[in-house]
């Protein structure tokens, strides 16, 4: 585990959370089944699954969907990146059950759920397939999106995401069992009362998420195994993710890839936390993702 964040404030931090993908040919068109979409600039509302969701809409060309971390929003997950990746796609990044400006509803947050309300969202753009980032707690919904919702998702790249308990570094769901609003980072708390200066909005934001956590069950190999989307996982060499796990899961993935970068969780992307707002690492993901996604699609069987 890294020395510079404890184990309870990793906790915290995820819930209020050789490059495979740059081995290929390159696509020099891109495929017919990829809708090409211009977007209207800007956040929008829409009624989903009995909530009202938030998302945004930047940039035009193939779609892409960014799904952020927990305890997070849009800019502090996507904030440095996105304007890189709005460049040559319609990005859509939305804000999740309780998260941001979305509305919350009387039930628990699932991964599952936040899967059901992404694709109801897509269903609403008329997007059958997109691209989808998910960071941390938003990796493991955009699992869910290709296990329940498969014709969604065209291809994944899972950042910092796991799927079973002992994906996690040591100490990690010691400091889930104690953690206390007082351990969620201030970065998270400011971001969030920007847009909602409700504290009692805050605080069932945060104990939604560590409800989700503290009572996470694995989730079974087989359901990995069932994702057929081409998938990039992506994690730090100092994240909370092991490593063992990140490359248990690119194997079990039928189309997986790996890269471990350099870098804490999410640093790599630029994530709020990031301890280097200078590092030039961002624009490598960046670039590397480009790469990944234009990347041909396997053959059907």
């Amino acid at each position: 585990m890294q020395k510079m964040i404890s184990p309870l404030r990793l906790a915290s931090a995820f819930m209020a959370m050789a490059v495979g993908a740059g081995c290929g040919k390159r696509e020099s068109v891109p495929e017919p089944a990829a809708a090409e979409t211009t977007g209207t600039v800007g956040g929008h509302y829409a009624q989903v699954n009995g909530i009202k969701m938030y998302y945004e809409t930047h940039g035009g060309g193939r779609p892409l969907v960014l799904i952020h971390g927990g305890g997070s929003t849009i800019t502090t997950t996507f904030g440095k990146i996105l304007p890189m990746l709005a460049k040559s796609r319609l990005v859509i990044a939305v804000e999740l059950q309780a998260h941001g400006h979305t509305a919350d509803r009387n039930a628990p947050e699932s991964f599952e759920q936040d899967a059901d309300d992404v694709a109801e969202l897509l269903n609403q753009l008329n997007i059958k397939g997109a691209d989808i980032l998910g960071f941390s707690n938003g990796g493991n919904t955009a699992m869910q999106i290709a296990i329940r919702h498969p014709e969604r998702a065209r291809k994944l790249v899972l950042a910092s995401a796991f799927y079973k308990r002992e994906g996690m570094v040591a100490g990690f769901w010691k400091g889930m069992e104690n953690a206390t609003f007082n351990d969620m980072p201030k970065v998270y708390k400011e971001a969030y009362s920007q847009i909602n200066n409700d504290p009692a909005a805050l605080l069932n934001m945060f104990n939604r998420d560590v409800t989700r956590m503290q009572t996470f069950k694995d989730w079974k190999q087989e359901d990995i195994k069932s994702i057929q989307a081409p998938s990039l996982v992506a994690i730090g060499d100092q994240d909370i993710i092991r490593p063992e796990h990140a490359v248990e899961m690119s194997r079990l993935l039928p189309h997986g890839r790996l890269a471990i970068l350099p870098g804490t969780h999410g640093s790599f992307m630029g994530e709020a936390m990031s301890p280097d707002p200078d590092s030039p690492m961002p624009e490598f993901f960046v670039a590397m993702l480009n790469e990944f996604f234009f990347l041909p699609m396997p053959k059907a069987k």
